[in-house]
């Protein structure tokens, strides 16, 4: 990412860029909107290649990370190109800035392209409104998710017309093929790894519901089958996007992670209801065929480099800390959990057993948080965090962490681990939201 903003930026400022700001006036302005139109291709591009699911960039960085990645991205994308949007017009209105939506206007129907990059640019518009945090918290996971596939439509649209115009893009081979090649780089990644890999895996493995089975705290696990699932890939801690056959609004994905480690026959997540999408799960009956795209995540076993292991988890949080838990006792792990709930315990009888046949140490910490400041129960007592989980697991500051929750929870609870003395390359987390 930064070698190509550097690149164009270098290809900008040698190609008149700098010539151009220091003659001052419409020229100047005429060039900032350059250099701001090129960064912003550059990066509406790496927004769509961190959520492609490529599998180097999902191993190397996790979700989590990615997403943070896209959503910077996005913003500073966002930003330049309004910026590109105005300064080029500015520049070419006879009666300055004013003039400016009337140029525009007149650029819309003459310049090659421009149609199409006016419509992106309404669609990309449409998604960064819908991602503002207090318009996001009052939609549902799956209608955003729905509207932000219409990102792809407008990065679609909006760039094309610099292709087909912009001197930074035809004025020598080298430039050209760099353009051309990072669109397909892109274009590749796409169709391979979001529509193709997922299509092949679907075919390949044919999933489907084998029962369907209440829960503690108001979830349900599905239990699935399938073919060859021992080369699906998938490890205890990771997640999949789910599309169950069942029902209007089935093409919409959901991101569930698997609440037991998968054994190579059979596949289980655990989900509460918590969107338009989970609100039918209950009702899915035997035999219904399931759409997959995964697995993914960075919350693995992979990453263990201890044989003493601490998982922490609130709520549906606690399904990856369930399958990794059973494949550590499985590997002869020393396995403390703490599990973290309002009202009622998911897995209870569940962890009671691997606590009673496996060795498992079990720390419940039940009931509403004890204050703002703290991610305890409140019948950890008036302690701070620290001294309250050492007194639970006192050889927290040799275990590898595994926590999973909510981002404000998560936050907390990797601060508490850490001051406990446990090294932060030994700390895994994962949120949901």
């Amino acid at each position: 990412m930064w070698a190509s903003l550097l690149l164009v930026a270098y290809w900008w400022a040698t190609g008149g860029g700098l010539t151009g700001v220091s003659a001052g006036g419409l020229s100047a302005v005429a060039e900032v909107g350059r250099l701001a139109g090129l960064l912003a291709s550059v990066l509406l591009l790496v927004q769509v290649l961190t959520t492609a699911r490529v599998p180097v960039l999902e191993r190397c960085f996790g979700q989590n990370r990615l997403v943070v990645l896209h959503r910077r991205a996005g913003v500073v994308s966002f930003s330049l190109m309004v910026l590109h949007v105005v300064l080029a017009c500015w520049a070419r209105a006879p009666g300055g800035l004013v003039a400016a939506p009337q140029m525009l206007w007149h650029l819309t129907w003459t310049e090659p392209g421009m149609v199409a990059a006016t419509v992106g640019t309404v669609l990309l518009v449409l998604v960064v409104a819908t991602s503002v945090g207090p318009i996001r918290a009052r939609l549902r996971y799956e209608r955003w998710h729905l509207l932000h596939l219409y990102a792809y439509l407008g990065v679609g649209l909006a760039l094309p017309h610099q292709l087909w115009t912009g001197r930074e893009f035809t004025s020598s081979t080298a430039r050209t093929v760099f353009w051309w090649g990072l669109w397909a780089v892109v274009l590749v990644a796409v169709v391979v790894w979001r529509i193709g890999l997922p299509v092949a895996r679907t075919l390949r493995h044919r999933i489907t519901v084998a029962a369907v089975l209440p829960e503690g705290d108001g979830s349900v696990s599905v239990h699935m089958t399938g073919r060859r699932l021992d080369v699906l890939g998938a490890r205890a801690g990771q997640f999949l996007i789910w599309r169950f056959r069942a029902g209007r609004g089935w093409t919409r994905g959901h991101p569930y992670s698997l609440s037991a480690a998968p054994d190579g026959r059979s596949l289980r997540i655990t989900v509460k209801e918590l969107g338009d999408g989970s609100a039918g799960v209950p009702n899915l009956r035997q035999g219904t065929r399931v759409l997959i795209e995964g697995p993914y995540g960075r919350l693995t076993g992979r990453a263990r480099s201890s044989p003493r292991v601490a998982l922490i988890g609130a709520g549906v949080g606690m399904t990856p800390i369930r399958a990794l838990a059973e494949q550590f006792l499985a590997e002869s792990a020393d396995v403390a959990v703490v599990h973290r709930f309002s009202r009622e315990p998911l897995f209870a009888r569940e962890f009671t057993r691997l606590a009673r046949e496996r060795g498992l140490r079990l720390v419940v910490s039940p009931g509403p948080r004890r204050g703002t400041g703290s991610w305890f129960g409140r019948g950890a007592g008036r302690v701070d965090d620290v001294t309250a989980l050492r007194a639970r697991i006192p050889d927290i500051a040799v275990r590898e962490v595994y926590i999973c929750g909510p981002v404000g929870w998560t936050t907390m609870v990797r601060r508490t681990v850490v001051a406990a003395g446990v090294p932060d390359r030994r700390v895994h987390v994962e949120n949901f939201g």
